[in-house]
């Protein structure tokens, strides 16, 4: 099932295009870089009331990530077979985990999350997070600062198209410069 098939489904059922765009900024890979597009594009939903419903839906699956992860691996690890396997990805990502990530940690997933490029989002934030050990309320607040910086950087792409690109990207890089030279 595509993407558009399922909103379509969610439609045909009656749910309204907040409730529509909410579920959609809630799935991995889609998240708020594709939910809010749809919010202000396609349903025209004012773009302040589209952020929010984004956003907090972006972020619902984040704890979830974040306290589930280690007793769904404890558990697995139970058994040989991916005991040995988690061993192995574990120390496989800390070893040649992203650099940035592994260096900076909080300010390096932050980049991560904010960049609003497929696969940079809260799903994958959480799981570096997790991977990398890093400590939950610190994650989840970077994760969320990450995601608000992502829509709004979405959001000037879809009010002002390549303008609101290149507003943004400058915003961004001076934010990367003000972050690293304090470093």
């Amino acid at each position: 099932m595509t993407p558009q098939d399922l909103v379509q489904y969610l439609l045909t059922k009656g749910l309204s295009p907040e409730l529509v765009v909410f579920i959609t900024s809630m799935l991995p890979i889609i998240e708020l870089r594709g939910a809010l597009p749809m919010a202000i594009n396609i349903f025209k939903i004012p773009w302040f009331k589209a952020f929010l419903i984004s956003y907090i839906g972006n972020l619902v699956p984040v704890p979830l990530i974040l306290w589930l992860l280690k007793p769904i691996v404890r558990i697995l690890s139970k058994v040989k077979f991916l005991d040995r396997f988690f061993k192995w990805l574990f120390e496989r990502t800390r070893r040649k985990g992203n650099k940035v990530i592994e260096k900076y940690e909080e300010i390096g997933l932050l980049a991560f999350v904010a960049i609003p490029l497929p696969g940079t989002g809260a799903w994958t934030g959480a799981l570096i997070a997790f991977l990398f050990g890093l400590e939950f309320k610190k994650s989840f607040l970077v994760i969320g600062l990450g995601v608000l910086i992502a829509g709004v950087v979405v959001t000037c792409l879809c009010l002002l198209g390549w303008l609101g690109a290149i507003i943004a990207g400058a915003a961004l890089i001076l934010l990367a410069v003000l972050g690293f030279w304090k470093l």
